[in-house]
């Protein structure tokens, strides 16, 4: 296929480029920063400008496209949030989504697939009990961002695209995302469960993901919200029991509530001190094969691979 990628500097953007690329796919990525992206991205890759907010030169490469994948958005976790940075947050989903979905209502000939972020935090917090894609939106700042996230996107249905949104669980790498802050006090013997340990934590391996997006463009039945999430959901207690095992050190010191909403304000809830034990239903009824369902093959992979 011909791809148009955004986002593709992210954490997930990079291992997904990889993978599309050795599955003989051709990619032009849409940067912000092209003459940056250009030096450390293959010759075979070609870099377009955008600013993720409106159309421009790039969305002549809409006539050539098969599928457009959009992963662009500010991380949730790069800073404390305020009225400015939740501003951030939703301008940097909404704009670039309903840029895309615009500029290819606009286009002569048009993609037949757009695969657009999204994330669990749709769900909000579930306490108790397993979450499928059928379930509805939760309640609170989050779930609300996501939830209009994804309306941008399924706009494009009107257009005659198949439309998957993913939402996506904790994507686990040895180096970015949420993985390494739980690293170090674990190496340090001061590990153990954040909050009361009872929330759920929904993961998926990197490779798992990547391999899934690559799945989800052949299989014309997917569509709609698809959950890219491992079938193992876990407590925050078995998690960090887990990574304790893993990396053999103890996981029995308990981070207070109060003491991770000292230092991450509004986003602790969120992110840590809530969660939801989500299934991948739409996956696993097409079929899809992880390689790592479960959690300690998943991490003694990252870690020790």
């Amino acid at each position: 296929m011909n791809i148009l990628l955004a986002g593709g500097s992210g954490l997930i953007g990079r291992s997904l480029m990889i993978r599309l690329l050795a599955d003989q796919h051709h990619i032009t990525l849409l940067s912000r920063r092209p003459a940056g992206a250009t030096r450390s991205l293959p010759d075979s890759v070609a870099v377009l400008a955008w600013d993720a907010r409106s159309s421009g030169p790039w969305t002549d490469q809409l006539e050539r496209t098969d599928a457009v994948i959009n992963l662009s958005g500010e991380s949730v976790a790069a800073r404390r949030w305020n009225k400015r940075q939740k501003q951030r947050l939703v301008a940097s989903r909404l704009d670039s989504t309903r840029a895309l979905v615009n500029a290819i209502g606009q286009a002569r000939r048009r993609p037949h697939l757009l695969v657009n972020a999204s994330a669990i935090g749709y769900y909000g917090n579930v306490p108790d009990g397993i979450v499928t894609e059928a379930d509805s939106a939760g309640t609170g700042f989050f779930p609300d961002l996501c939830r209009r996230w994804e309306a941008e996107a399924m706009r494009a249905e009107e257009f005659g695209l198949r439309v998957v949104v993913l939402r996506t669980g904790l994507f686990l790498d040895r180096k970015e995302g949420a993985l390494p802050r739980f690293l170090i006090p674990m190496r340090l013997f001061a590990g153990g469960p954040v909050g009361s340990g009872h929330q759920g934590v929904t993961w998926i391996h990197r490779d798992d993901a990547v391999r899934a997006v690559s799945f989800i463009l052949g299989h014309e039945r997917l569509s709609g919200p698809v959950n890219l999430t491992a079938p193992g959901p876990v407590s925050m207690r078995e998690f960090a029991r887990t990574l304790g095992q893993v990396l053999h050190r103890p996981s029995w010191i308990r981070i207070p509530q109060w003491s991770v909403r000292l230092v991450l304000g509004e986003m602790a809830g969120p992110l840590v001190l809530e969660g939801q034990r989500v299934l991948p239903e739409k996956l696993l009824s097409e079929g899809f094969q992880f390689s790592y369902p479960t959690l300690l093959p998943a991490l003694q992979n990252i870690l020790q691979g």
